[in-house]
């Protein structure tokens, strides 16, 4: 009977199985989420209604020298992208979702660059964001990027003191390519990259992560013929050198790199157009004793740059 009062009475004791819990309970819960991510705060139910609203309308369209605005999708992208520096405006985080690692740091990484707007928001209305991509409760917003103009980059030489050192890329799509170039660009002090407007890559996540923060130091400008920007550039006394595998010219044997240039490489598979292969005023060819057939454009950028920038000392 004195077993039985025991088990009945109303005092609170040990239970089993229940030290699992308590150590548990002991654990740290992390920083204090910033207050438009705390269900409840005013600041997350205007974040809420932000998110919301920007969700409903229409993506912008390109026009002039801006790119359209660009989404990154994924816990493990949108980490990766603000590690890397890629310029965003607005972290969209879905409601009541799993706190995991990822998403601490990310938002960790949003608060320390600062100027980054942490939403909220219903996994609906993230769907419909991604037309209904794998977002894992994670969207960031990348701004449209700012391009330059053809004409910019040769008064930034003049600015300088400096011959042109242009790169122009020629049916070049991989974002990744591009922002290679732009980091080969800056790493030889050259002023600057023009991609066409066209069936070309153009400054994304992907360029921005390449290029290893070099896209914030170098402009990139877009043309809306590449033809006609090269002719402008040959009218403006700058030799125009395109790279091709059967180039009547061998790298060493240019002179022309010492001067004011800007370089033209193509696609790695197609090489360059025809229009734009019989405006350029040499052909070039990089000597490659070991037998491959081509290079992708940004290893090829980067052996000319470093010829260009060896010979201008």
């Amino acid at each position: 009977m004195a077993a039985n009062n025991r088990r009945m009475s109303g005092k609170k004791g040990a239970q089993v199985g229940s030290g699992g819990q308590r150590r548990k309970g002991l654990e740290g819960k992390g920083p204090t989420p910033p207050a438009e991510m705390r269900k409840g705060h005013k600041k997350n139910r205007v974040a809420g209604a932000k998110a919301r609203q920007t969700a409903r309308r229409p993506a912008a369209r390109g026009r002039g020298g801006k790119s359209t605005s660009e989404l990154v999708v994924g816990r493990n992208p949108v980490f990766e992208a603000l590690r890397d520096g890629v310029p965003a405006s607005t972290l969209y985080v879905q409601q009541f979702i799993d706190n995991d690692e990822r998403v601490r740091e990310a938002l960790q990484l949003a608060a320390e660059r600062g100027g980054i707007n942490l939403m909220e928001a219903p996994r609906p209305e993230l769907d419909r964001m991604t037309n209904g991509l794998n977002h894992q409760g994670l969207v960031l917003q990348v701004p449209p990027y700012e391009y330059a103009h053809p004409e910019d980059l040769v008064d930034a030489a003049a600015d300088a003191g400096e011959d042109p050192l242009i790169v122009a890329l020629d049916g070049v799509t991989d974002p990744r390519n591009l922002g290679a170039v732009v980091r080969s660009v800056s790493a030889f002090r050259g002023h600057g990259v023009v991609v066409p407007e066209r069936r070309a890559a153009g400054m994304t996540a992907g360029a921005w992560k390449t290029s290893a923060g070099a896209a914030a130091r170098t402009p990139v400008a877009r043309a809306t013929n590449l033809t006609r920007a090269l002719e402008a550039y040959k009218k403006a006394g700058i030799v125009v050198v395109g790279l091709a595998a059967d180039g009547e010219v061998e790298l060493g044997d240019l002179q022309a790199l010492g001067g004011p240039v800007a370089i033209v490489v193509g696609s790695e598979g197609k090489g360059l157009s025809r229009l734009v292969g019989e405006t350029c005023d040499f052909r070039v060819r990089i000597p490659m004793p070991g037998g491959a057939e081509s290079l992708n454009a940004g290893v090829a950028a980067g052996i000319v740059l470093y010829e260009a920038a060896r010979r201008r000392g």
